[in-house]
């Protein structure tokens, strides 16, 4: 299976968004500060995640980003699917054309554990993360400016998790 680091980096910033959410609108510049990931990219991700209305924008002085419902309402699924990310572990991507343009032997076992991976994270709402045990601690290390410094300027390489 491959994630890349447009699904992670997706997740990673609503998630922040989420965190940050009573806060008023959250610049992505705040959100970059944070969590390490160039500005530039979080404006390609927010495109995304705008245009499938999960985060709203506010222009001006003061403005920046707001979920654009309720942190439980949004699944990990549904940000990972708009920034346009798949989770597959076939090795055809789901076009049954694993083997000589044919079907493979254990397509159907991949395609599986496809659905098993997608239907766990369907399950799982941004609320759910921020209930997680750590994430508040992390979130106040980050408020506080105790980053480590990350220089993620390639954002396009993958992070993989081989199946």
């Amino acid at each position: 299976m491959r994630l890349t680091t447009k699904g992670r980096y997706a997740v990673t910033a609503m998630l922040d968004l989420a965190l940050h959410q009573g806060e008023g609108p959250i610049t992505l510049a705040d959100i970059a500060k944070r969590q390490g990931i160039s500005l530039s990219y979080l404006e390609q991700l927010f495109s995304r995640l705008r245009k499938r209305t999960l985060v709203g924008s506010v222009r001006g002085p003061g403005g920046g980003y707001l979920l654009s419902r309720s942190c439980d309402e949004i699944s990990i699924a549904e940000v990972i699917g708009a920034v346009d990310e798949k989770v597959d572990t076939t090795r055809c991507g789901g076009d049954n054309n694993c083997q000589g343009n044919e079907r493979c032997l254990t397509h159907d076992l991949w395609n599986d554990l496809s659905s098993q991976i997608y239907d766990y994270l369907n399950q799982i709402s941004l609320n759910d993360l921020m209930e997680r045990n750590g994430v508040q601690q992390v979130a106040q290390r980050q408020d506080d400016g105790r980053v480590a410094e990350v220089g993620f300027d390639t954002p396009h390489t993958t992070a993989g998790v081989g199946v």
